[in-house]
């Protein structure tokens, strides 16, 4: 099994290098990885120079990862901050977005896992603790790190039936969770699920993105440009839109003429906005990028006060953004699957989204609380918004379910450090 497991990567990883000569994210991939050992080592030699020895390696296969993670690097940081902090991605995504994250020292792409890398890895690195953040199961990484008897945990996971652990041919990914020293995990199901297989390492330590979401809500900043656009009108917040979700959107927004939509789709790219653009235009329609410096401007206020759709085309807004929301949509469902929900609901809004949603614990829940709905098509999307538009106490209260579950599952971040540190 080990056998096929390398040579399968061997096989990914080369198809890899072929499509790195025409795929941008390939090509990151591919050429952030080259040359990891000299580099890896320069830099660790370089900290530890400095009279700083220990080393903490967190590890985060893309963003959404890195999200969960990063409370608990902020954590460590603020407790030891002599701890070298080494922080490694697997994908581009995740890579560029936090490559100069101030709270760790080392940012680098995870070599590829193979038993040579891992041994030239841990060589270098010479880890205190090794965490591993949700879903990075990586074999040869993780039996190094258990022969050397480095302490090992994976953090704020989560466990289904339908994962490959639990099926007759996951032996090797069985074989890997023994691997951890301990299995910090989100929900009593995963307990049970990992107890099944005769694993005895598991705690409850709850999901740190609603540490992270709180965070972000008290350091949220007003948007003028949202501000003068919103004004007094009802406004849908969409976030991190795709092109089926868009669809959606605009058929509602089209028959709703009160309503207001601030969009913060997925990809801004240009092609992408100016196709966006072209769906929403006969709503009037205002991008963020070309009025942000000059809202003070009275020809630019009026332009927003008329105009019925904001495109939000920049990076690091939409968590602020949701403080104008009456209802939230969170694209995604109409995909692979939704994204991050909590983000809005911790400001207290009711939350939509697409049928994609299962996976999600927090979706789940919030379905069956009353705060959270899922959409179908235009028509479902459309009764939602006319219910919360007329309704303002169907409107406060589902947002309060919304409030009220983020604050209610706050606490996980101190939970994992005290099982880690």
């Amino acid at each position: 099994m080990r056998l096929l497991y390398n040579t399968g990567l061997s096989i990914y990883f080369g198809g890899i290098a072929l499509a790195a000569n025409f795929n941008r994210k390939a090509e990151l991939f591919v050429k952030g990885r080259r040359g990891w050992e000299k580099s890896l080592r320069e830099k660790i030699d370089f900290a530890r120079s400095q009279g700083r020895s220990e080393v903490v390696w967190v590890h985060c296969s893309s963003a959404g990862e890195f999200e969960q993670g990063r409370t608990i690097i902020d954590a460590v940081k603020h407790n030891n901050p002599h701890v070298i902090i080494l922080l490694t991605f697997f994908s581009p995504s995740g890579y560029e977005l936090r490559k100069n994250y101030p709270n760790a020292d080392l940012v680098f792409y995870l070599p590829l896992d193979s038993p040579k890398n891992a041994e030239k890895f841990l060589d270098i690195v010479r880890p205190s603790k090794a965490l591993f953040i949700k879903y990075e199961f990586w074999y040869n990484y993780l039996k190094a790190l258990k022969v050397r008897e480095i302490p090992t945990y994976v953090v704020s996971a989560i466990f289904r039936e339908k994962q490959v652990f639990f099926r007759w041919y996951g032996g090797l990914f069985r074989q890997m969770l023994m691997y951890f020293t301990k299995i910090l995990v989100q929900e009593e199901n995963s307990v049970k699920l990992l107890e099944g297989l005769g694993l005895s390492n598991c705690v409850v330590t709850g999901d740190t993105r609603f540490d992270r979401v709180n965070e972000l809500k008290k350091s949220s900043v007003s948007v003028p440009a949202a501000e003068v656009f919103v004004k007094e009108s009802f406004c849908l917040v969409a976030g991190s839109t795709w092109e089926p979700d868009e669809k959606i959107i605009g058929g509602v927004m089209s028959g709703m003429g009160d309503i207001k939509l601030i969009i913060a789709p997925h990809e801004i790219k240009d092609e992408q906005i100016a196709h966006l653009k072209s769906v929403l235009d006969p709503l009037g329609v205002v991008i963020f990028s070309q009025i942000k410096d000059r809202v003070g401007e009275e020809g630019v206020q009026e332009m927003l006060r008329k105009s019925r759709v904001l495109i939000i085309d920049t990076v690091g807004l939409l968590s602020s953004l949701y403080r104008y929301a009456h209802v939230a949509y969170i694209g995604g469902g109409f995909g692979k699957g939704i994204h991050n929900i909590l983000e809005a609901a911790t400001f207290g809004v009711p939350v939509i989204f697409g049928p994609n949603y299962h996976r999600f614990r927090e979706a789940n829940d919030l379905i069956a609380l009353g705060g959270a709905f899922q959409v179908e098509c235009a028509a479902d999307l459309k009764s939602l918004i006319k219910g919360y538009e007329s309704d303002s106490s169907l409107l406060r209260n589902t947002g309060i379910i919304c409030g009220n579950y983020v604050e209610e599952n706050r606490g996980a971040t101190a939970k994992v450090f005290r099982e880690i540190f």
